[in-house]
């Protein structure tokens, strides 16, 4: 294996550090002000002004669109050279990501186009999000069904005539609340009568569509996300769209999920470990600073474990993703199937120890918004949720020992 980055990468991780530092970070309280303006002005679901103003800073330093392998639209960079970059970007989560055109869920839904769109909807819809004129939601798990087993989706998407007829109630479509948020890919059930895995497709939903409504955005511990859009409650009550919105073929819904899933947990385990970076950071600097008990807190041996506790879990998570991102790059998404589930409960799980200890350091404050910490923690919380539980992953990599073991056996009778 080789982990080594290239140097078009190395130099954009320079370029992308100097961006922090200079703008994100300093915007940071800004951004939180103009937050808890909107939302006393009744407008929660509004985007932060100083947003746009990074954004254009973030294209200006060619920061724009990195996450996306497909050189006809984005970087072209590997998964293995952006994933280092994912990781710095996760530092402010709230900021850095979106400037540079590369948070969730508009990434995935920005592979998807890319790789299974026609041109017509390249046009129509993956060129504005592209430009960031436009915001899209992914509209997958529904709140009458365990939406951990994915084939429970129960939605319907029904052929008739030259337009399909969608049909169901879902919820956590992050960042519907907005009003940028312009479009729904909306996962269903088309063939019912199919192996279980060909049973849905995914469908192309403008969310001013008769029949579509936008109900209210759940809450994550108490957070709205609301400058990000929340994450919305929709119900599609028999909403009519062209025939030529059906996303890749007929039943590929699972597929292309797949396909959409690989790169995309790369990008939220790496950001989850840049988020740990910081809390380790803020850690230490919280150790050093105060006092309590006759000495600084970082003479404290049970302080002192954390610490290196935390850099150990990083630092193991990190390979065990870099790993996953080479296989990605070499072998393709389904030979790095094991590593993707792995790294989708390694990273959280090592994320949300340091968090967690970080969070202990700072005591009171930090449960505050006086820090990053608690909203970081409660994002890393929702991981452990998010793209499939813990479980699921866990019993896939179970899956693949036990077949291992099975094999062996087989071969030696």
């Amino acid at each position: 294996m080789d982990f080594q980055h290239s140097a078009r990468s190395v130099a954009l991780q320079a370029e992308l550090a100097t961006f922090l530092a200079e703008m994100i970070l300093p915007a940071e309280a800004e951004f939180h002000q103009q937050e808890q303006a909107n939302r006393r002005a009744g407008r929660p679901f509004t985007t932060p002004a100083i947003m746009a103003d990074l954004q254009a800073e973030a294209r200006r330093r060619g920061l724009w669109n990195l996450f996306l392998p497909d050189d006809r639209f984005g970087a072209g960079l590997s998964v293995l050279d952006y994933a280092p970059l994912a990781e710095l970007s996760g530092r402010v989560p709230d900021l850095a990501p979106e400037a540079m055109n590369c948070s969730a869920p508009d990434t995935g839904n920005m592979e998807l186009l890319a790789m299974f769109g026609t041109d017509d909807q390249h046009r129509q819809w993956l060129q504005p999000l592209l430009n960031a004129e436009i915001r899209s939601c992914f509209s997958m798990t529904e709140p009458e069904v365990a939406s951990s087993d994915a084939t429970n989706i129960d939605t319907r998407i029904v052929a008739d005539g030259d337009s399909y007829v969608v049909t169901g109630r879902k919820w956590w479509s992050t960042g519907a609340m907005r009003d940028e948020c312009a479009l729904a890919i909306v996962m269903g059930v088309s063939d019912p009568d199919a192996d279980r895995h060909a049973r849905h497709s995914m469908i192309l939903v403008p969310l001013d569509s008769p029949g579509v409504t936008v109900h209210r955005s759940t809450t994550v511990f108490g957070y709205d996300d609301g400058a990000h859009g929340g994450h919305g409650e929709i119900s599609f009550d028999d909403v009519r769209v062209p025939a030529g919105n059906l996303l890749g073929p007929q039943g590929g819904g699972f597929a292309m999920a797949q396909a959409r899933l690989g790169p995309g947990r790369i990008h939220h385990c790496m950001r989850s470990l840049g988020m740990a970076e910081r809390a380790l950071e803020l850690m230490v600097a919280r150790a050093l600073s105060r006092e309590a008990f006759g000495g600084p807190l970082a003479g404290q041996g049970v302080i002192r474990n954390w610490i290196a506790e935390s850099r150990l879990a990083i630092e193991q998570a990190r390979l065990l993703v870099l790993k996953a991102a080479w296989l990605i790059d070499t072998a393709g998404v389904r030979q790095a199937a094991t590593e993707i589930a792995a790294i989708k409960v390694a990273a959280p799980r090592a994320a949300s120890y340091v968090l967690d200890r970080a969070i202990q350091t700072f005591g009171a404050a930090g449960v505050s918004g006086d820090t990053p910490l608690a909203q970081m923690w409660a994002g890393l919380r929702t991981l452990h949720l998010a793209d499939g539980p813990d479980e699921v992953h866990l019993r896939s990599v179970t899956r693949v020992e036990i077949a291992k073991s099975r094999a062996a056996e087989a071969s030696r009778a």
